[in-house]
């Protein structure tokens, strides 16, 4: 199935997932033909003032991918070496996320080619307005919503927020999602994502009719994602045995003390170190022998290489695209059930939704209310995905795509094509 494919090109496998999905349901050559590319995509480049008076050039992306559904949704990622291939693939990955938990939007991606650990506060902020300027055609509450990623945060969202209200004349606060509080961020965003994680592990082990007395989890990525992922399966009685950083991971088979390590990484930086357990490499953590693996740091760590290794039953797939499509088949045939990304790691995008329809509407929902819509939304996606998968006999990332899939083509071929 994955023969052929481009290791280097996150477009070119984010299309073969594509493509798998549309043999399924032998879709229409011409739908499948609009739906395989990206809408528009908009390359600027921009200088920016540094703190030594000198000026420096950058390049910023924006992509749309599907609007047939609603309005553009994603994210604005600085990351050194960030290319518009990645950005299209992520652009295509959230269409299909937006329509597997049923949201009314289509999927768009951004970003700027920077490592922002190298900027100072000024230039940062001097980045992101230039930015957010040269990409303002595309932005707006009812054309294109971004929202953080990674290298972005809730305060550059509320620059982008300013620059476009600047443009306006006037507050537009629904321009975009994942911003702070106090200028119309909703409740609960922030540990959304591992929030979706946790939910939809517990079904995925109910399904699983797991006889453990206490299930184990493995968490590659100590950050927004795995940290709320980590506090929250703990809260539910699964044993958090190792997690990892960018640089190193920790592993304990008795269980971590988080409390502990957290108040380690926030003194030393990093989980190295911490006497609550062993130091081991992000490759080990994933071959560790645990119910549960959640890799939620980067793409491509689960590959022809080590997915062989793997020992976990569960996979939920907390970051984007952690798993190659040669992988896929592996793990597959191991038996191995795996939610997959567009799925697993929706519960942010969930929740943007959430804040843009308080913005909209200048009224705000509690906490409460707020988890337990989450939990509504990404718990029926789940069994729709679910059911689909054990009926049509199809791998879980398969039948999420196949759903996802369906929808937007159904969206398009009733939109028509204009004129």
């Amino acid at each position: 199935m994955a023969v052929g494919l481009k290791a280097d090109s996150a477009y070119v496998t984010a299309q073969h997932q594509f493509d798998v999905a549309a043999d399924v349901l032998d879709l229409p050559e011409n739908v499948r033909n609009l739906l395989r590319e990206v809408k528009r995509e908009l390359v600027v480049h921009f200088p920016v003032h540094m703190d030594d008076h000198s000026i420096e050039l950058f390049t910023g992306y924006r992509v749309q991918h599907n609007i047939s559904r609603g309005p553009a949704k994603g994210g604005i990622r600085y990351q050194a070496g960030l290319t518009l291939d990645a950005v299209k693939a992520m652009a295509m990955l959230m269409t299909w996320k937006c329509a597997v938990v049923g949201l009314p939007y289509g999927g768009a991606k951004g970003g700027v080619d920077v490592d922002p650990r190298r900027l100072s506060p000024g230039e940062l902020e001097h980045l992101t307005r230039r930015y957010a300027t040269e990409i303002a055609l595309l932005l707006g509450p009812e054309k294109d919503i971004p929202a953080p990623d990674m290298g972005t945060t809730p305060q550059v969202m509320a620059w982008i927020m300013d620059t476009i209200s600047m443009h306006e004349g006037h507050s537009v606060p629904a321009s975009v999602t994942g911003k702070p509080l106090d200028v119309g961020g909703s409740v609960g965003r922030d540990e959304a994502p591992g929030r979706g994680v946790t939910y939809v592990t517990l079904e995925a082990l109910k399904y699983l009719h797991v006889q453990e007395e206490t299930p184990t989890v493995a968490i590659q990525g100590y950050g927004t994602v795995g940290h709320s992922a980590a506090r929250l399966l703990a809260e539910a009685g699964i044993k958090v045995v190792a997690v990892s950083d960018s640089r190193t991971g920790i592993h304990n088979p008795k269980g971590l003390d988080l409390e502990a390590l957290d108040e380690h990484k926030r003194v030393r930086g990093g989980v190295s170190g911490f006497k609550g357990g062993e130091d081991i490499s992000n490759e080990e953590l994933l071959e560790l022998p645990v119910t549960v693996l959640v890799p939620a740091a980067v793409e491509n760590v689960l590959t022809e290489k080590n997915a062989g290794k793997v020992h976990a039953r569960l996979i939920t797939e907390g970051a984007n695209v952690p798993t190659t499509p040669a992988a896929d088949d592996i793990l597959n045939e191991m038996g191995v059930f795996i939610v997959p990304d567009i799925l697993a790691n929706s519960g942010g995008v969930i929740v943007s939704y959430f804040e843009w329809v308080q913005d909209l509407q200048a009224f705000f929902w509690e906490g409460e209310e707020i988890n337990t819509k989450l939990h509504h939304i990404i718990t029926r996606a789940f069994y729709e995905v679910l059911h689909t998968s054990v009926n049509k006999r199809l791998p879980m990332r398969t039948a999420a795509y196949a759903l996802a899939v369906q929808k937007v083509a159904n969206a398009t071929i009733v939109r028509g094509i204009y004129p």
